[in-house]
């Protein structure tokens, strides 16, 4: 009796051992991560951020150097204030000609009378009507020549008006925010140093809503699909085991080599596909940690 307890013990070890190893893949906790770089050129006042510290999505952590950007703002302004008072005004340029060719239509009328009554030439007649298309043609090429001009003055104004937009838009940017709420995981620069555009700043994170990239066979695919509860487990050493709920947010179209950290239930397989598996971060996992996937 002894000794069959004994087997039926060792047999349930064994089988709990064996459940232990049973898994469909391993992958490895990735999250999306953000590099933040300046988008302006200039010293870096302030960067007031450390390693792990944790952001808040439009929360404001660095500043850069904007007094060569205000006096370029000031400079614009004041070229397009200029720019809009020499516009051209066409009603006061006009006023002495539309006079001119009001009085003209006048003597027109009076020549044409007296013509009816034979106390005026048709020379006569003809010349007032002459100098009235005159005085009106020259009232159309000044109309023309200043319209043309105010447009050109307020094409000018108006580029004027996009360069000064365009100088705010980089004072704006040189307020670095927090494109989301996360953790950060490097610090690139540091308060003093001179930024340029594209120079990164920090590293971001979100390490609440991380995911397992994980690989499986081809064998496998048909027992996936996109919005799949699956079990992620992780796996702190010794026999301290976490279980995760997870979900099938991502997978690959194409396979590709099994990378050398990465094992599968078929040792023999050479191709696999990368799949994703959204986990809810309770705190305990951490970036680069190994789990395991049950379906």
């Amino acid at each position: 009796m002894k000794k069959a307890f004994s087997l039926l013990i060792v047999a349930a070890l064994l089988v709990s051992c064996g459940n232990k190893q049973q898994y469909d893949a391993t992958g490895i906790f990735e999250a999306t991560t953000i590099t933040v770089s300046s988008e302006t050129s200039g010293k870096i006042l302030s960067l007031n951020i450390a390693e792990g510290d944790s952001i808040a999505i439009g929360q404001h952590v660095a500043t850069i150097d904007t007094a060569l950007l205000a006096l370029q703002q000031k400079q614009l302004l004041s070229q397009q204030s200029s720019t809009e008072q020499s516009l051209p005004d066409i009603a006061a340029q006009a006023a002495a000609l539309r006079t001119q060719i009001a009085h003209q239509q006048s003597e027109c009328a009076r020549i044409s009378r007296l013509l009816a009554d034979g106390a005026a030439t048709q020379k006569q007649n003809d010349d007032a009507e002459a100098q009235l298309r005159i005085l009106r043609g020259q009232l159309d090429a000044l109309l023309s020549t200043l319209g043309k001009n105010r447009s050109t003055i307020s094409d000018n104004a108006l580029a004027l008006q996009y360069q000064k937009e365009q100088v705010e838009e980089q004072i704006t940017k040189s307020r670095i925010l927090s494109p989301i709420t996360g953790t950060v995981l490097l610090k690139y620069a540091e308060a003093g140093e001179f930024a340029t555009p594209g120079h990164p700043l920090f590293k971001v994170a979100d390490l609440d809503n991380i995911y397992l990239r994980s690989y499986f066979t081809a064998s496998q695919l048909a027992d996936l699909k996109i919005g799949q509860k699956v079990t992620v487990v992780a796996d702190f050493g010794g026999d301290e085991q976490f279980e995760y709920p997870g979900t099938i947010t991502w997978i690959a179209q194409e396979s590709e080599f099994t990378p050398k950290s990465i094992q599968t239930n078929d040792s023999r397989a050479n191709l696999v596909y990368a799949v994703k598996i959204a986990v809810k971060n309770d705190g305990r996992l951490k970036l680069g940690q190994y789990g395991e996937v049950r379906l």
